[in-house]
């Protein structure tokens, strides 16, 4: 169900695919231009579009990378319109990659580490952390284990920077999720309603 149409064939408002879920990039601004619906993930949107300036997200959460492969700057939207990149705290118009995923509406629970490995001080969340040098007392998280729920690291407090998306799954260094600094100044849990 992936392919490029032009606006005038569908309405500005697409129905999701397969699965509920639908991403409809678009080349312009406020929803202008050549514009691709996609309905699951993609390792390399080049041959689809050359950038991104504005989207609608609908039937689930997604994941956008700057680079192919899941790979680079990193952009968790949930349901919703973005007019601009800048909606969604992006650098540039640049998206090469999508991952998409399913509400979740279970437990949330992680552990958090200051050292590699899963070792040294630890702090276990179930909840939101808008800063976390205020609850943890250190600002480096080297490793984590999410052990429900998705979540979101922030580089600085109050959910601004760049941005991590980790899945249940052990975390030994931080460079398992995309990041080469382990400083971590905000948290969330990947909600329906973020």
């Amino acid at each position: 169900m992936e392919r490029m149409i032009s606006q005038q064939k569908r309405g500005p408002h697409s129905t999701p695919g397969v699965g509920g879920f639908l991403i409809v990039f678009y080349e312009g601004r406020n929803f202008q231009g050549r514009h691709w619906e996609c309905s699951s993930d993609c390792m390399d949107t080049f041959r689809h579009f050359n950038y991104c300036n504005s989207l609608r997200v609908s039937g689930g959460h997604c994941v956008l990378y700057e680079k192919p492969h899941y790979m680079g700057y990193q952009y968790i939207l949930s349901p919703g319109e973005y007019p601009d990149y800048h909606w969604w705290m992006g650098f540039n118009n640049c998206i090469r990659s999508c991952q998409m995923f399913p509400p979740y509406r279970g437990s949330y629970r992680m552990r958090i580490y200051n050292r590699p490995d899963m070792m040294g001080h630890s702090m276990e969340f179930m909840d939101d952390c808008p800063n976390v040098y205020d609850r943890f007392r250190y600002r480096d998280i080297f490793s984590c284990n999410i052990m429900e729920g998705y979540w979101i690291f922030y580089e600085h407090p109050n959910y601004r920077g760049r941005q991590y998306f980790l899945r249940p799954g052990e975390y030994r260094a931080c460079g398992d999720w995309g990041c080469h600094n382990p400083m971590v100044g905000s948290f969330r849990r990947m909600r329906t309603l973020m």
